[in-house]
């Protein structure tokens, strides 16, 4: 990974990583990764696509990995909105370095939510497809809850501050399907050393900020309005893949559940796998059949020309 730095929305400066292929790329996948975690740990996933001549650029969202600066761990300062903005400016300039080359947006988890704002905020990015790895659909009910949670904790705590109380209700329950819990993040992966590895990293972790959970709930309330799903570009392809395991996807229901919403919004070509695993796909024991399958859907969403 080559490191390089783009201001962010949010005032501060976004630490960015590009892979390289060692010919001219055929492709660009853009990877917005999750809450509580970085691009780094992309490193294998970057070199898997490298080696079918395909790209790949991150960043670390605001107030994640080495982008905190002077700004706050698990806080976006100019919100949901200012972190999807960071996401379009990032391609924008990748297109500078690389203009003409196909790019994919590919959004793991939060991540996820924040490429689906992407879609109906930006419909005419001309993005040649979205990945969204281990997304989730939230009934109203529970937004609403949510959100009035965040509304007093934020009175409590301020925006900034952390909430022990918002951190059981929205993370809590997580691990409870695999009782007795060796860690508290055993429902990331199913893979002992990939928990230890998450748990060992400084830049992985910690609580998120009560104006951040406030954040993404709002993000995902926006994302299930039937007028936003609306109006997102009818034939962009779009590819779902999450573990049965996943209680973030609610093990499986939430996905099939969003994949649904995108298909009676209009959607013409929406892909849903689910697969053995927990929430982190590209970790688990099956991380190759799960790449190998991601690839084959990029190729074919290739234009003809750079698809061989």
């Amino acid at each position: 990974m080559r490191e390089f730095y783009l201001p962010s929305t949010g005032g501060m400066q976004l630490r960015c990583g590009v892979w390289m292929p060692s010919g001219e790329p055929r492709a660009i996948v853009q990877l917005v990764h999750g809450i509580a975690e970085h691009i780094g740990r992309y490193e294998r996933f970057g070199a898997f696509l490298n080696g079918h001549g395909i790209a790949m650029v991150a960043d670390d969202h605001m107030g994640h990995g080495k982008s905190i600066g002077s700004g706050v761990a698990g806080y976006f300062p100019s919100g949901w909105m200012g972190a999807v903005e960071d996401e379009r400016n990032l391609m924008l300039h990748v297109r500078e370095q690389l203009p003409g080359v196909p790019c994919f947006l590919m959004g793991h988890s939060m991540g996820s939510f924040l490429s689906r704002t992407f879609l109906w905020r930006y419909p005419d990015s001309g993005i040649a497809g979205c990945i969204l790895s281990g997304t989730a659909w939230q009934p109203p009910a529970a937004l609403w809850f949510g959100l009035r949670l965040c509304a007093v904790e934020e009175k409590r705590r301020g925006p900034t501050g952390t909430s022990a109380v918002l951190q059981k209700v929205a993370f809590g329950g997580y691990n409870r399907k695999f009782r007795p819990g060796r860690t508290p993040n055993d429902w990331i992966c199913s893979d002992p050393s990939v928990v230890d590895a998450y748990e060992a990293d400084p830049l992985c972790g910690g609580e998120a900020t009560v104006g951040l959970a406030r954040e993404m709930l709002r993000g995902l309330a926006m994302n299930e309005r039937k007028e936003n799903l609306a109006k997102m570009d009818k034939t962009l392809p779009v590819y779902f893949f999450a573990g049965r395991e996943d209680p973030v996807g609610a093990m499986g229901r939430g996905v099939r559940r969003s994949a649904e919403a995108f298909r009676a919004a209009g959607m013409r070509d929406v892909t849903c796998r689910l697969y053995p695993g927990r929430h982190e796909l590209l970790n688990e024991p099956n991380y190759q059949l799960v790449s190998e399958e991601l690839l084959a859907w990029i190729e074919a969403h290739l234009p003809p020309e750079t698809a061989e």
